[in-house]
C-alpha cells in the first residue's frame, strides 16, 4: 500500500513539473513567434568594394555610403582598401569572387592594370561598377561607371587659376596623379581651359612649366612642389589634383616663405580643404561629393538586380568653393 502511494506521488509529481514546463514554455514561445516576426528579411548578397584608400576621407566617405545605403537595399558589403597598390587590389577582387560576392565596386588603383581583374569577375559572372576612377583597359565590362564630371571639374580649376593669377599670369605647375583615369581627366580640362585663355594673347599669359608627381598624397605633393619651386623660382601657381596634394604643396610653400606667391587651386572639397580654402591657404576648389557617387552607385546595383538599363556612365558636376563659401560654411571652425 505504502509503495503503490509512493508510486502514485512519484507520478502525479511528474505531471505537476510536465505542467510547469509546459506553462513556462508557452511565453518563450510567444516571445519567439515576436523575435520572428521583427527579424529583417533574409540577405540579398554581399558587395565587393575596393577603394583607392581609405587614408583619404573621400574614398571613406564613398565606402561609408555605399554600406550605409546598401544595408537598407538588404545587401551587406565588404569595404577593403587598395592602398595605390593595383596587385593587392587584384587580389582583392579574386577574394569577393571567392566569397560569391553579387556585386563587385572598384576604384580602380590602376586604371589600366585593373583590366586583368575585371576580366576574372566578368569570367565568374560577377557584375563589375566603377566609382570615381574609370578603368581604361580594353576587353572588360563595367556596368556602369559613377563618378565626378572630373573634366568639367577640371575646366572649373583652370578658370580658378586664371581668377587668382589675374591679368599678370605666369608660371604654373600641375601635380598630377597618371595612374588614376579621374586625375588625368582633371588635367584635360584644366589645360584646355588656360590654353583658350592664352590664344591671342600676347602678355599675361598662363604658362604650364611642368606636370609633377604628386600621387594624390600630402608627402609626395610636398616633394612636387619643393622640386617645382627649386625649378621655377619665379612660380606663380600650382594646380594639385586633389586636396591631400594640395595641403602637402601648401607645407612646401610655407617653408620657402612663399606662400603668399604662389597661387594654389586644389580638387576634392574634403573637410581639411575647405578650411584651408577659409583660411586663404588654397584659393579655390572644385568640389566633389562622394556621398552621391555612394549612394548612386548602390542605386544602380538595385537596378541593375532588377533588371532595369543601367546608363553605362552617370557623372555628378563639381560646385567651385572660394573662400567666400568658406567664410559661410557652417561645418567649419
Amino acid at each position: 500500500m505504502v509503495r503503490s502511494l509512493i508510486v502514485l506521488s512519484i507520478f502525479c509529481l511528474g505531471l505537476a513539473n510536465f505542467a510547469c514546463d509546459k506553462s513556462a514554455s508557452t511565453p518563450k514561445s510567444a516571445d519567439a513567434d515576436k523575435t520572428s516576426s521583427t527579424t529583417p528579411p533574409s540577405r540579398k548578397g554581399t558587395i565587393g568594394v575596393s577603394v583607392l584608400t581609405l587614408t583619404n576621407p573621400f574614398f571613406k566617405v564613398i565606402g561609408d555610403t555605399i554600406t550605409a545605403d546598401a544595408q537598407k537595399q538588404g545587401y551587406d558589403t565588404i569595404v577593403v582598401s587598395g592602398d595605390f597598390d593595383v596587385a593587392k587590389q587584384q587580389n582583392q577582387v579574386k577574394d569577393f569572387i571567392v566569397r560569391h560576392c553579387a556585386a563587385i565596386v572598384l576604384c580602380p588603383c590602376d586604371s589600366r592594370a585593373i583590366g586583368p581583374a575585371i576580366k576574372e569577375a566578368n569570367d565568374a559572372n560577377v557584375p563589375v561598377f566603377t566609382a570615381d576612377i574609370a578603368t581604361l583597359a580594353e576587353g572588360v565590362k563595367v556596368v556602369s561607371h559613377i563618378a565626378t564630371d572630373n573634366y568639367a571639374g577640371g575646366k572649373q580649376a583652370g578658370n580658378a587659376m586664371i581668377e587668382a593669377l589675374g591679368e599678370a599670369g605666369g608660371k604654373v605647375v600641375i601635380l598630377d596623379f597618371k595612374q588614376a583615369e579621374s586625375c588625368m581627366l582633371r588635367v584635360k580640362g584644366f589645360k584646355e581651359v588656360i590654353d583658350a585663355y592664352n590664344k591671342g594673347r600676347t602678355s599675361g599669359k598662363i604658362e604650364i612649366m611642368a606636370e609633377l608627381p604628386g600621387d594624390g598624397k600630402s608627402d609626395q605633393g610636398y616633394k612636387a612642389a619643393e622640386d617645382a619651386l627649386q625649378s621655377q623660382p619665379e612660380l606663380a601657381g600650382i594646380f594639385a589634383i586633389n586636396d591631400p596634394s594640395a595641403l602637402g604643396a601648401r607645407a612646401a610653400l610655407e617653408k620657402a616663405n612663399k606662400a603668399d606667391r604662389v597661387k594654389l587651386i586644389g580638387f576634392d572639397g574634403q573637410p581639411d580643404g575647405k578650411q584651408a580654402i577659409k583660411e586663404g591657404k588654397i584659393f579655390a576648389d572644385p568640389v566633389q561629393f562622394p556621398d552621391r557617387i555612394g549612394s548612386m552607385t548602390v542605386q544602380s546595383i538595385v537596378k541593375y538586380f532588377n533588371g532595369e538599363t543601367v546608363p553605362a556612365t552617370q557623372l555628378i558636376p563639381t560646385e567651385l568653393y572660394r573662400k567666400a563659401d568658406g567664410l559661410k560654411d557652417p561645418s567649419l571652425k
